[in-house]
């Protein structure tokens, strides 16, 4: 088979800078609606590496007819044997293409608690014992989400996932000491007011290891620290279903009070257990070359000028122990044209309509990253 030298260039980054696969290890090729050309240039990679390839193939239609009508004493073996699998390999690679982004916006949402709560295991050994990458597929799906020309959007996708990740590498570490030592973070912005404590928790640069595209560095909030307002400007697609203009009032850390386009699936999806309604991880996102949002989170989280609050499941190192199906990145822009705003650690201006202040982080905005200016 013929293969687009494109997917090569993509493959030989994520089996070598991505999970640095080694000799002998194995890696499990998860394919959700891609080309087979692409799986199998993921599998020439790996073996060219001497590693062990596995491949699991899926298909959102067949996955939404089984979940229609999941019940435990069916899923529960299924989510069993996926643990099994997961505990065998040393690496995780994930491509998710999707005809329909909306292909299980009719799945009950007590159907797809089920399978989020049994399948949580699986997902937490991937993430805490496996060396693990996730990106989406360029569809006419993805095109039109984002407004652009199918072979438009394909040009931008494959520059945009092999951007040279190694350029951000200083910027984020800079960062990344710097929140690891701030105590009090405020944020500013149109209908926005948010207080919070990240003392102790850490942080933890994100520069193509885990998510492609990347460009974030994340922390997490003290639980109970969270005080004030926010609200999102980026829409958002989640489990399914669609938002636009999420606001939420937090007291104690805890969501009070949250509305939205969807206000009722909205609050269904935070009443899903207990720590739904708390956070669980802050980040700011920086990628010179993603500006606008298109309602694909791995894409949107990582906006040049924004930072995510999300809802939920914390993570395990850089974290504050909360617990939750749920993981919701919720994003909000703060460049001038999205209304601007603010952000300060310790009293100090960090950045400021979505460029950063400080000179010692200056090779994270757009113009360093581009190979535009030294800094």
């Amino acid at each position: 088979m013929l293969i687009d030298p494109r997917f090569s260039q993509l493959a030989a980054g994520l089996t070598g800078f991505s999970t640095a696969l080694k000799k002998g290890e194995r890696v499990m090729i998860d394919a959700f609606d891609i080309p087979d050309a692409m799986v199998i240039a993921l599998v020439q990679a790996a073996r060219a590496r001497g590693a062990y390839p596995y491949v699991q193939l899926h298909r959102a239609r067949i996955t939404r007819e089984l979940n229609l009508g999941v019940v435990e004493a069916q899923f529960a073996p299924h989510a069993e044997i996926e643990l099994a699998r997961m505990q065998k390999m040393d690496a995780y690679i994930a491509m998710r293409g999707s005809d329909n982004i909306f292909e299980a916006s009719d799945v009950p949402s007590e159907k797809v608690q089920l399978v989020s709560r049994l399948m949580k295991p699986v997902l937490d050994h991937r993430v805490g014992k496996t060396k693990w990458v996730v990106l989406r597929w360029p569809s006419s799906a993805m095109a039109q989400q984002a407004g652009m020309s199918t072979e438009a959007f394909e040009d931008f996708y494959f520059k945009v996932c092999t951007l040279d990740y190694g350029r951000m590498t200083p910027g984020m570490k800079a960062l990344g000491e710097l929140m690891a030592k701030t105590d009090r973070v405020h944020i500013k912005g149109p209908g926005t007011d948010l207080r919070f404590s990240i003392k102790g928790i850490g942080a933890q640069p994100c520069g193509g290891l885990r998510n492609i595209p990347d460009g974030e560095v994340f922390s997490c909030p003290v639980k109970d620290s969270v005080e004030g307002v926010i609200q999102y400007n980026a829409p958002t697609v989640y489990l399914g279903a669609s938002f636009d203009n999420i606001r939420l009032v937090f007291k104690q850390g805890r969501i009070v009070e949250a509305t939205s386009s969807n206000t009722r699936r909205l609050n269904e999806i935070l009443d899903s257990d207990a720590g739904a309604r708390y956070i669980g991880e802050f980040a700011l996102g920086f990628n010179p070359h993603i500006l606008e949002p298109m309602r694909d989170i791995l894409f949107d989280e990582k906006i040049a000028g924004s930072f995510h609050f999300t809802p939920g499941q914390a993570y395990e190192g850089v974290g504050n122990g909360n617990k939750s199906q749920v993981h919701w990145d919720m994003v909000c822009i703060q460049r001038p044209e999205y209304g601007g705003g603010e952000i300060w650690f310790d009293g100090k201006l960090i950045r400021k309509n979505g460029l950063f202040v400080p000179k010692s982080l200056h090779k994270l905005n757009p113009e360093y990253l581009l190979g535009k200016a030294k800094a």
